[in-house]
Parts: C-alpha cells; sequence; structure tokens
C-alpha cells in the first residue's frame, strides 16, 4: 500500500502563508499544508488520500496544468482559474504545478487566490497612503501649534488692558477656540509617540474602553463575545484602550448614543499581516447597529479630517488606523444601514511547543 505521508524534506511547508498541495501521480492527495486547509476549509487528516477533485474540482485550467506537469516533467503555472467548491462557493487562483520526487509525492501544487493577491496590494498601498497622511498631519500640526500659541498669549495680555466686560467677551472666546485647537494639535501628534509594548490582556483592554462607554453614553449597550482562551498580546496598552475607544466611540456617536455596540474576539489563524505570516493573530470586531457610514465617505473614512458628523473632526478613525498599523495589524470596514462592523487584526507571538 502506497504511503499517505510526505517526505520530511516537505515538513517546511506548514510554515508557508501561500497553500500547498502535493498528489501523486494518481492525483491522489498525499499532504496539504495549514495555509490550504484554511483557504480550502478542509482537514489534513480527512482529505489525505482524497482524489484532488474533491478539493479543487475539475476546472479545465487546472486539469490541463496538471496533465502537462505529469506528461512532460515539467512545471507550469495557469492563471485566473475558476474552481467551483460546491454551493455557491467560488475562488478564483493563480496555481503553479511543480514535478518532484519525495515518496508518494509526484506533483507540487501552490495555490494563490487573486482575491487575496489583491488584498495584499491593497493593504500594502492603503500603508503607503496613510504613512503619506501621517507626516502632512504632523507636519500640519506642528505648523499651527506654535502660532497657536502666540494667538492665545496676545488675547490674553489684550484683555488685561480692556476696561470693558463686553469686549473680554471677544478675548475669550479667542481663548477658548485656541485652547480647543491645541487640544486637537495634541491629539494628532499623540499618534506618532513611541511605542511602549508590553504584555496585555485584550479583554481587560476591552473591560475598560466598555467602562468608559457606558459612563459616557447611559442609553448604548455594550455586549461582549470573548474567546476567553485568547493569549495576552504584546502591545501599546495605552494605545490600544485609545484605537478601541475611538471606534467605539465613533460607532456610539453614530447611533446618538443610542444603540448596541458588541465586542467580539476570536483568534485567526495562517494569517499575512503587513507582509509577515503568522500562525495565529487576535481578531477583535466592533460591531454596532446603528445607521451605517455613509456611502460617500466609505472609502475615505480612515482619512484625517473626514467625518460623517457636521461637527465631528475626522481624527479617531484615523488615529486607530495608525495606532494598528503600529502594532503590525490591520483594520477593515463593512456596512450598511443596521449594522457596521470594523475588524482588526493584530500578530499574536505566542510560540508552539516546536518553537521553543
Amino acid at each position: 500500500m502506497t504511503s499517505s505521508q510526505p517526505s520530511p524534506a516537505f515538513n517546511g511547508l506548514d510554515l508557508l502563508s501561500s497553500a500547498v498541495v502535493l498528489v501523486d501521480a494518481d492525483l491522489i492527495i498525499r499532504h496539504i499544508n495549514p495555509a490550504a486547509e484554511n483557504l480550502f476549509a478542509a482537514s489534513l487528516r480527512l482529505i489525505v488520500g482524497q482524489p484532488l477533485a474533491k478539493l479543487m474540482g475539475n476546472a479545465a485550467g487546472l486539469t490541463a496544468a496538471l496533465d502537462k506537469a505529469l506528461n512532460n516533467d515539467w512545471g507550469y503555472t495557469s492563471h485566473n482559474i475558476g474552481l467551483d467548491l460546491g454551493g455557491e462557493t467560488r475562488l478564483n487562483i493563480d496555481c503553479t504545478v511543480t514535478p518532484v520526487d519525495a515518496g508518494s509525492a509526484r506533483l507540487l501544487l501552490e495555490v494563490r487566490p487573486i482575491d487575496h493577491q489583491l488584498k495584499a496590494a491593497k493593504e500594502e498601498q492603503l500603508a503607503q497612503q496613510q504613512q503619506t497622511n501621517r507626516e502632512l498631519v504632523r507636519n500640519l500640526a506642528h505648523e499651527i501649534k506654535n502660532p497657536l500659541g502666540g494667538i492665545r498669549g496676545s488675547a490674553q495680555l489684550l484683555e488685561r488692558e480692556l476696561l470693558s466686560s463686553h469686549l473680554r467677551e471677544y478675548t475669550q472666546v479667542i481663548i477658548e477656540v485656541a485652547d480647543r485647537l491645541q487640544i486637537l494639535m495634541q491629539r494628532l501628534l499623540s499618534s506618532h509617540r513611541a511605542m511602549q509594548p508590553a504584555l496585555v490582556s485584550i479583554h481587560e483592554i476591552l473591560e475598560r474602553v466598555r467602562r468608559l462607554i457606558l459612563a459616557e453614553y447611559h442609553d448604548i449597550r455594550v455586549l461582549r463575545d470573548f474567546d476567553t482562551s485568547l493569549p495576552d498580546i504584546t502591545g501599546d496598552r495605552e494605545q490600544l484602550i485609545q484605537m478601541i475607544l475611538n471606534i467605539s466611540r465613533n460607532a456610539a456617536q453614530a447611533m446618538e448614543g443610542c444603540g448596541q455596540i458588541t465586542f467580539r474576539t476570536r483568534a485567526a489563524r495562517q494569517v499575512t499581516l503587513a507582509k509577515k505570516h503568522y500562525r495565529l493573530a487576535l481578531e477583535l470586531r466592533v460591531e454596532d447597529n446603528g445607521p451605517g457610514i455613509p456611502p460617500d465617505i466609505m472609502d475615505k473614512i480612515f482619512y484625517p479630517l473626514v467625518s460623517g458628523r457636521a461637527n465631528g473632526s475626522g481624527l479617531g478613525l484615523t488615529i486607530a488606523q495608525s495606532f494598528i498599523q503600529q502594532h503590525g495589524g490591520t483594520i477593515e470596514v463593512q456596512s450598511r444601514p443596521g449594522r457596521t462592523c470594523f475588524s482588526v487584526l493584530l500578530p499574536l507571538t505566542r510560540k508552539s511547543k516546536d518553537e521553543k
């Protein structure tokens, strides 16, 4: 009987972020790595020994590449293959088929989902754009902060010379506006301070934010749906609190102080963040049942000074995104009337047993 175990030479495949499938000459599956398990929602234990078609279907482009690789002993790549995975599930991929000779394995398939490639390219573009935004905002904040001090000081000196209390009301307006702008500039500059990383509990942080939101918005319900098995993460506690608070406060304000927010934590496996592969990541979701984000600002929601509220500063989500990127994570948003969900992925660096 032919062994279903791959050669030890392929043990390193389990560390790859790309999906890899090993098959024999009869196109029977001999091994899939964790990335392939995640991509196809399949279990290694259950899929080994099954025909490749059970995992990936019988797409013409894939079948042609497999036949050529077996007959010519040469590697082939097929692009934009549409896989029907059952039901309404469809996946568009690029697939490279490479002949190998290791135990029973004869072909190695490297599967790259096209949507994942587009997502990675989008993340890189957003990261570059965010860096440009941060530099622009920081420079503007510095340029504005210094003159504000002079304006405030001059208004105070002028107030001392005025005899009329009516006229002093105008200097008070100048001082109050200058103070408000100073606070705004300090918020902008605080997002650029150096991180102070330590091991922190994401659930302790969420409880802290929950108490703050409930104290500020008495008609908001904050629900918890936690995976308590998650390990601590390495991060800056104050930045993480501010990040979640900004997202939550944004939701509360969108609901005009009356509605429901849900904090949800889960483990995400085999993810790539900022071009680095992680076996385990934290997935944090902040959901609300508010009116949703206006469609005209949906693509610009993380830009500075973009807000769906007339009196909003448009800085809360910008600062939240900046803190997340400093932690090596990503943030995405989906929104429709009745449900808005901000999804944050942060790397978990807990070592596995074989990495001690």
